[in-house]
């Protein structure tokens, strides 16, 4: 079953011969192997590019695992380009698998990084190179400083759900349900039955996610690491913190005082898990007061089908799901998401006068560009309506407001302006947003 990736593919032939290295960043199985060395190849193929003139070196299978090595990685390609015509291209797979080796001009010097490798093959005018890797923080935060502005990233996601339903076709609504609860990892669609699914979900974390994060980086506390992903995959939309994070997993585990996880090593876990693409933090921000909280903050999983089978496939909340398929949502079509506070005027159990934070969830911003979201299943009263609709009166400006419903199929504007659409539809909309 070939699946359309229509805007990553784009992408990237927008990119091609620019000068720069292109990166493509994003969880493992996801589909960047797919994107690259499948749907490019067949477009380059299909423009004349011939076979020999496309180098691709898988650095994660034994077969080529000597171009660990950069300065390997960078003679061989140099041998494969210089002085032949024509001009090639360079696929490496999984980068982050490159090894550190010595300066041999230079003992006890800094090591060679495949970003020398690279940098040193940017300099043949007859190469275009694109690499992909799976972790966040030995590419996209240092592509900046390692490449020196000279690189373009291609963040790719597991499926959104319009490509999930340019595949299977049917019965939106029955895809939907599927989606929601398999989620939109690409191998997804090859399997066959229910229990092949749940099982392929499942070894994802134990055989791939979990076993790069405490090989690469060394992690003595795998229990710890457990916990931290149970925590966060069950509460999925909530407000947390390291330090609440912490004391959930003593009381959990029953830690004694000696034996007590820290807010330190829980924030240092939380951030190898982002690193691996496996969540995404979402701040919150104050709409009015324009200023981002230290904390609590929201966390988002990648997909829906890891969360879901991380969980045992038992915490089915679609409130909880939807929320977070809106937020990867908004995330693929390129915005920066915050969680939004704005205040109000109210009293407390007392009856006294008091400042009360209200929350938006999600502040999608992009250039000059803002959009208020609610996620709302159901709004069936009138305590609901009020609690999901009055934030937004609260935000003291005109941008667009949308509540996304499961309890809707047509879209409306109601007498305040904001518009409401059932899931299946703002999904499926890329104009939208």
């Amino acid at each position: 079953m070939e699946i359309k990736r229509d805007k990553y593919l784009d992408q990237l032939i927008s990119f091609a011969w620019d000068g720069q290295v292109k990166v493509i960043t994003g969880i493992r199985r996801c589909g960047k192997s797919y994107l690259l060395r499948k749907l490019y190849y067949d477009y380059l193929r299909s423009h004349g590019v011939e076979d020999d003139h496309i180098i691709s070196i898988e650095l994660d299978l034994a077969r080529d695992i000597r171009y660990r090595d950069p300065l390997a990685l960078a003679a061989y390609v140099r041998q494969r380009v210089e002085g032949k015509p024509g001009r090639f291209y360079l696929f490496v797979d999984e980068i982050q698998m490159s090894d550190e080796v010595p300066n041999p001009y230079n003992e006890g010097g800094k090591p060679i990084t495949f970003y020398d490798a690279l940098n040193d093959l940017k300099a043949l005018e007859a190469l275009d190179i694109y690499v992909t890797g799976s972790n966040s923080r030995m590419l996209s935060s240092d592509i900046l400083t390692e490449f020196r502005g000279r690189s373009d990233e291609i963040r790719v996601h597991p499926l959104s759900f319009s490509e999930y339903y340019s595949a299977v076709g049917g019965d939106k609504a029955a895809a939907f349900e599927d989606y929601a609860f398999y989620g939109g990892m690409p191998l997804i669609l090859s399997r066959q039955d229910e229990e092949a699914k749940m099982e392929y979900l499942r070894s994802l974390f134990t055989e791939v996610y979990l076993r790069d994060i405490v090989e690469r980086k060394k992690v003595a506390k795998e229990d710890v690491l457990e916990g931290i992903l149970d925590l966060l995959c069950s509460s999925v939309g909530s407000l947390t913190n390291p330090t609440n994070v912490a004391n959930a997993i003593n009381s959990a585990q029953k830690r004694g005082k000696g034996e007590q996880v820290s807010r330190n090593t829980v924030s240092t876990y939380m951030g190898y898990l982002e690193d691996a693409f496996l969540f995404a933090q979402c701040k919150r921000f104050d709409v009015k007061g324009k200023a981002y909280f230290d904390y609590p903050n929201k966390y988002y999983c990648e997909d829906v089908g890891l969360r879901n089978a991380r969980t045992g496939f038992r915490q089915m909340e679609m409130t909880h799901i939807m929320e977070n398929i809106i937020y990867n949502e908004l995330i693929l079509r390129r915005y920066a998401v915050d969680v939004g506070v704005v205040y109000a005027n109210g009293k407390d159990k007392a009856g006294k006068q008091k400042r009360m934070a209200r929350e938006i969830d999600f502040v999608a911003t992009k250039g000059g560009k803002r959009v208020y979201i609610q996620s709302a299943y159901a709004m069936e009263s009138g305590a609901k309506q009020d609690a999901e609709l009055r934030p937004f009166a609260l935000t003291g400006d005109f941008f667009p407001k949308i509540v996304v419903r499961h309890d809707v199929h047509k879209r409306w504007y109601d007498d305040n302006g904001v518009l409401h659409i059932g899931i299946i539809d703002f999904l499926l909309d890329d104009e939208l947003v």
